[in-house]
């Protein structure tokens, strides 16, 4: 059994210069569907979306509502975050796209390390978060005083590199324990800064979640060498171990997760 989630730091009321708009893509690896977050200051005209999600003509429309938009950021390259770009992009005109990876960008360049957007009164700091995915990256967003006279909210963007419920899927080749556990130690520097996920509800606390996901990390890991010296050598075999009463429905999820823990305890014992 892993550590029970504190459910107690889930938010219900978002910080006034955020909107959020949830996709009609719900299952098993989306929870409730993806989430769409339009950011924008106080007294701006334009704003930044952040995800616009599957390519749902709906939630695009419902989306392009909440115009004027001036730019689309993208947290990683999974369908179900960026599929709707492009039409979105069309539908506002040609509004930019801009992801971690040039494969997802539209009239745009890709994300530069540390780079800060002027997000018309907010300021958005990119930070590389990679391991769920290689391009995965998370948002940093900065609505003060200074800024646009909106107090000194910050919130982060995590996409799936936290979830506001559940945890994580690391699959290989292209997710990475090693890099994700780092983006964990990254994120855990951030307390009290509200955590605003790609699935699932809002957390008060980036860093608290952060040491949890770290906790129920190493607890896994700890499980899957147990399970690698009783002789388990294949994910299939990790999962029979480790994971007795999972759902059939979510072992596909599972065998990737002990492909990626296989993977980083190999690296850590050759």
């Amino acid at each position: 059994m892993g550590a029970a989630e504190p459910e107690s730091a889930e938010v219900d009321r978002l910080p006034g210069w955020v909107t959020l708009l949830l996709a009609p893509n719900p299952g098993p690896m989306t929870l409730d569907g993806t989430n769409t977050w339009i950011l924008r200051a106080p007294g701006a005209e334009r704003a930044t979306v952040v995800d616009p999600g599957p390519l749902d003509e709906g939630h695009l429309r419902r989306i392009a509502e909440h115009g004027p938009i001036e730019r689309i950021l993208i947290t990683h390259g999974h369908h179900d975050h960026v599929e709707g770009a492009a039409r979105l992009s069309e539908m506002l005109g040609g509004a930019p796209v801009r992801a971690g990876s040039p494969v997802h960008c539209l009239g745009g360049e890709p994300f530069d390390p540390s780079e800060s957007i002027d997000g018309n009164g907010l300021e958005i700091r990119v930070m590389e978060t990679p391991g769920h995915t290689s391009d995965s990256v998370s948002f940093l967003v900065i609505c003060g005083t200074d800024l646009a006279g909106c107090g000194t909210d910050r919130a982060m963007f995590t996409g799936d590199t936290m979830l506001g419920r559940g945890t994580t899927v690391v699959a290989p080749p292209d997710g990475d324990l090693g890099a994700y556990l780092g983006s964990l130690e990254l994120l855990s520097a951030y307390p009290e800064v509200l955590m605003l996920p790609g699935h699932g509800p809002a957390r008060g606390d980036t860093a608290e979640r952060a040491r949890f996901y770290l906790g129920h990390r190493r607890e896994r890991l700890a499980q899957v060498a147990a399970a690698m010296a009783a002789g388990a050598e294949t994910p299939g075999a990790v999962v029979d171990l480790v994971y007795p009463d999972l759902d059939p429905g979510l072992r596909f999820a599972a065998e990737w997760s002990a492909a990626a823990q296989l993977a980083y305890l190999r690296r850590e014992q050759s």
